[in-house]
């Protein structure tokens, strides 16, 4: 047996300071909690359906088709300072000539006319009055005030060709400026008109990538939580922005232009913007592909110049996890393939789920409740806790994000990502010595990583048939989702301005900006920040079906926070049970990011102090000492996750019958039993190889099975997610178009001057063909936008239209704001 080398970590856990929030008999009267029987647990606890509200923030793939000549990124690149002098001083001999070369045929060889988070060009003329008013309004360098004067960078949004005006914009921003177009006609109806007006504030132009969030949040479906209802949001939202895009297109002329705008969801950065980013330096690449921040943002020019320093304290990062593998002796020498300067983990999109706490936001609106801050920072700490030891359920089995990695690009500073700053370096070795035997990559019994050069790498896979490996989620390995505490500073003690401390001691050590929120895989959301108190969950990559995949997703993170809750009014687990060690943090994380990796096998110190751990290694099948390392305890994924769904029928029975969650438990039986073909990493991996032509990942380069990815993503997926957004929006119409509604007479008028009278379920079938080929006209577009924002607004009155119980619910049950 091999001991493990590293940090020692103490037997006794360390002891948790002392808290006056820490009292669970005054909180649980607080909150009217009844512990007497499981029942009136279930019905007054935190995050059970009733109690619970919810909502989504989601972040698009955008693009734009068409040659090199008419595309907006094609065009910068050749009319920049960087490309006219990287030719200069490869002419003169300061630089290689392979660099202007690599640029060169990166512009010349995009064969499929697919130009990744490019840029487009619109003539001022071609937008309404009001468009052109809101444009004026978010170039204004301080939105609060009528008489702010604009933008200093107000200048790179306008260009002239041809002797007229453009607009140059993102797509981030062209959504919303769509809206407004749509929506700024006289003729339109003033119910239209506002409610385009409120959705606007639901368009972000934050990051690389678009980001829309909920339009309101969502309540349970009766008593089966609110993931139906919160996939029916997302899907709608997701089918609203296709809208958008299309009127864009046409109402713009955009493809007239030779610029055709896509939009669909894709969990990594794309292919050809990897390859550009390593040619071109960072400064070049925020000039391309950081958003301006024009909407969501009083500020835009702050909030632009704050996703610069995102994105260079993240390359900064990069770079410093790569003297942390040669610390941790993974990196055995100087030997290495150096990251680019500039890191592009931020162009990934992902998924995050917020839940709402109806009974802990109502203690906190009330100063005499005797619930502040304190107590919410003190029991939310502790749930973040116990939560992330379920995380795994999660991964691949609801969302993910497949990846090939050749050999040639095993190294380990590349594929370990952020993982330096996300693990301890005893978890860390771990981990990557199973993913390499797990990746077969041994020549002559001896495991073995490339050495550099790429023709001996090359040549080496072609003799030995090294392969790499397949990853069924690499965003959460590839993206700094969870940074580790110091022993000095832990996260999540449950003390106010934790965090603040741990930023600090990160900014020391390069890691991390202390003006940067903390990055975790399960946020809390503060009432003083966000107007509610909940939970937000950063942990979700790419879903392939919203209603299938999403609602059960949000379900189960109800149930694991509610039943988190239990455990603490209980006493089942407290802070002093998971201590606020590095290296016990690490311990339970290592679990979530071999998941991620597809490693089969985990190891937990047999003596851990992590007691709530321990007990879930006790009741996994098939564990035993492990052989290698010595006091650690060998435990197998497959049946440590099989393990946590028998742990939520046996310590949250009442939890699921009063939720209604028997069907999503039992789906999860069937997405962990370990086949894989229920998974959205099984289903999603199953039909890129079939669009590929391959019989599994493995038989395609990492070039052929990722290009593969992007495409099916671009194409079938997204038509796929349409037709599904369709059928839910023509079933919500039925409920805006119905006689309840029309008796109310809310929105009779409006919906008359959109249909004149016609059907509106009708109307959507009659389209749905070229709603889905985009082949609709500019008119045809813009009352399809009106019946939608109609449809929007019917639902945010009226949060469970659709659900079995549907009806208006009381007032109090909408006040949650939106969650973003």
């Amino acid at each position: 047996m091999i001991p493990l080398a590293g940090q020692p970590l103490p037997l006794e856990a360390p002891q948790p300071p002392v808290n006056p929030a820490a009292n669970r008999f005054k909180l649980i009267h607080l909150l009217e909690i009844d512990t007497a029987t499981p029942d009136g647990l279930a019905r007054s606890l935190p995050f059970t359906p009733y109690d619970t509200t919810a909502g989504a923030e989601n972040e698009y793939q955008t693009a734009v088709l068409g040659d090199r000549e008419q595309v907006d990124l094609a065009c910068e690149i050749e009319a920049s300072g960087f490309f006219r002098n990287l030719k200069k001083r490869a002419r003169r001999g300061d630089t290689p000539q392979f660099r202007i070369t690599a640029l060169e045929r990166f512009l010349e060889s995009n064969h499929d006319r697919v130009w990744e988070n490019s840029w487009v060009r619109l003539p001022v003329d071609a937008l309404t009055p009001y468009a052109r008013q809101v444009f004026a309004e978010d170039l204004q360098a301080d939105k609060r005030r009528k008489d702010s004067p604009q933008r200093s960078d107000a200048c790179q949004f306008s260009i002239t060709m041809a002797g007229c005006e453009y607009l140059r914009i993102p797509i981030s921003y062209l959504l919303k400026l769509a809206l407004a177009d749509a929506v700024g006609h006289p003729s339109v109806h003033a119910t239209i008109r506002d409610a385009g007006q409120a959705a606007m504030n639901h368009f972000l132009s934050d990051n690389t990538s678009p980001e829309t969030f909920s339009f309101h949040p969502v309540c349970a479906d009766g008593q089966a939580g609110p993931g139906d209802a919160l996939a029916r949001e997302t899907s709608l939202r997701f089918l609203f922005s296709q809208l958008l895009i299309q009127y864009a297109n046409r109402q713009f002329g955009l493809i007239d232009s030779g610029q055709r705008a896509t939009l669909y969801f894709a969990p990594h950065p794309p292919l050809r913007q990897k390859r550009l980013n390593a040619l071109i330096s960072d400064s070049f690449y925020r000039s391309l592909f950081m958003s301006p921040c024009l909407s969501g943002w009083n500020d835009g020019e702050a909030k632009h110049r704050y996703m610069h320093l995102c994105h260079t304290v993240l390359s900064r990062s990069q770079l410093n996890a790569v003297i942390k593998l040669r610390e941790a002796g993974i990196v055995a020498n100087n030997l290495v393939v150096l990251p680019s300067t500039s890191n592009i983990s931020l162009a990934n999109n992902g998924t995050h789920i917020s839940l709402g706490s109806r009974r802990l936001t109502g203690c906190m609106q009330d100063p005499g409740s005797g619930f502040g801050p304190a107590e919410e920072k003190h029991y939310g700490d502790l749930a973040i806790k116990i939560i992330e030891h379920f995380l795994p359920l999660f991964v691949g089995t609801f969302s993910a994000a497949p990846y090939r990695i050749d050999f040639m690009d095993f190294h380990p500073e590349r594929v370990l990502g952020f993982l330096p700053h996300e693990l301890d370096f005893t978890h860390l070795r771990m981990l990557w010595r199973r993913w390499k035997k797990k990746a077969h990559m041994k020549i002559l019994g001896r495991c073995i990583t490339p050495f550099g050069p790429e023709w001996l790498d090359r040549t080496l896979a072609r003799g030995f048939g090294l392969k790499g490996d397949f990853v069924p989620d690499f965003r959460l390995i590839d993206y700094l989702v969870a940074l580790m505490a110091t022993d000095e500073s832990p996260a999540l003690d449950g003390c106010l301005g934790n965090e603040t401390r741990l930023k600090q001691d990160l900014g020391d050590m390069g890691v991390f900006d202390p003006c940067m929120p903390l990055y975790m895989l399960y946020r809390a959301r503060c009432f003083q920040t966000m107007g509610f108190s909940g939970f937000e969950g950063r942990h979700y990559s790419l879903f392939e079906n919203l209603q299938r995949d999403m609602a059960p997703a949000a379900n189960l993170q109800m149930l694991v926070t509610s039943l988190a809750y239990k455990y603490i009014f209980t006493g089942a687990v407290t802070h002093a049970d998971i201590p606020d060690h590095p290296f016990i943090e690490s311990e339970r994380r290592q679990i979530f990011f071999g998941t991620a990796a597809g490693i089969p096998t985990f190891y937990v110190r047999t003596d851990t102090p992590n007691h709530l751990l321990a007990r879930m290694v006790r009741k996994t099948a098939n564990i035993r000492n492990s052989r290698r390392y010595a006091g650690y305890t060998r435990v197998r994924m497959v049946d440590f996750r099989q393990m946590l769904v028998k742990l939520l029928h046996q310590d949250a029975p009442e939890l699921i019958e009063a939720g209604g969650l028997g069907p999503t438990l039992a789906d999860l039986a069937r997405r962990t039993a370990g086949k894989g073909c229920h998974t959205a990493a099984g289903r999603l991996t199953r039909r890129i190889c079939d669009n590929a032509g391959a019989a599994a990942p493995m038989a395609l380069s990492s070039d052929e099975f990722n290009s593969a990815a992007e495409k099916f993503y671009r194409e079938d997926l997204k038509k796929e997610q349409i037709e599904q957004a369709l059928d839910v929006w023509t079933e919500q119409v039925r409920h805006l178009d119905g006689m309840s509604t029309w008796r109310r007479g809310i929105y009779n008028q409006a919906l008359f001057s959109v249909l004149g009278g016609k059907d509106a379920a009708t109307e959507i079938r009659n389209r749905r063909s070229a709603v889905v080929n985009e082949a609709l006209t500019t008119p045809a577009l813009a009352r399809l936008i009106h019946l939608m924002l109609l449809t929007l607004t019917h639902m945010k009155r009226n949060p469970r239209s659709g659900s079995p119980n549907d009806g208006v619910l009381p007032d109090h049950a909408t006040d949650t704001p939106p969650v973003h």
